[in-house]
């Protein structure tokens, strides 16, 4: 399966850039053709400038400004996010790569604004590999973001057909050497098995 991995954390030293490395090389091995989006190595702008809001609708050249990733994600069957939780939300990042990559003509077709369909359909399997500060029953109490918009908003692009799973590693604030080797381990083995 062509897997686009888009990661999102700025120290390459973290606990999330282990993850990242844990997720392309499970992905590797388990014989996925990955595309590797490191988004801050890659010094993606996250910010929806005034004329790209203003040219937001004009198919096909609202996607000119980020046509390369446009084509990364047209390519993929499967999509692989790796990210911390910030505030209960998305890293700014990855909250502009959504607002900026997944737009008319790409993610949605808005032609006809009371029937918009979603475009995504090419998109067989998403997953998340996310970390959170608190523990869970915080980020329920605050509705979770993150995961809705992983869970819930991207299999709707997909037309509700892509199988999706997310995996959380909450309370980061109080981890043991020990929990976050086994997360990681949970991580790898189903990485190995996305299909």
């Amino acid at each position: 399966m062509r897997i686009l991995v888009i990661y999102c954390h700025p120290v390459e030293t973290s606990y999330n850039a282990a993850l990242h490395q844990q997720v392309l090389q499970s992905l590797r091995q388990a014989g996925h053709e990955v595309d590797d989006c490191d988004l801050y190595a890659e010094g993606f702008n996250p910010v929806l400038s005034r004329e790209e809001r203003l040219g937001y609708h004009e198919v096909p050249g609202n996607r000119l400004p980020v046509q390369g990733y446009v084509d990364r994600l047209l390519w993929a069957e499967g999509l692989v996010f790796c990210f911390p939780t910030w505030c209960f939300g998305l890293p700014a990042m990855l909250k502009g790569f959504f607002d900026r990559v997944l737009m008319p003509g790409v993610a949605f077709d808005i032609s006809d604004p009371q029937n918009v369909k979603p475009s995504l359909t090419h998109i067989k399997r998403i997953s998340a590999v996310v970390t959170y500060g608190r523990p869970r029953w915080t980020a329920w109490f605050m509705g979770d973001p993150p995961r809705k918009v992983i869970t819930r908003y991207l299999r709707l692009l997909t037309g509700g057909s892509a199988r999706v799973s997310y995996h959380a590693h909450y309370h980061m604030n109080v981890a043991t050497p020990q929990s976050l080797d086994a997360f990681k381990s949970r991580v790898g083995l189903a990485m190995g098995r996305l299909a």
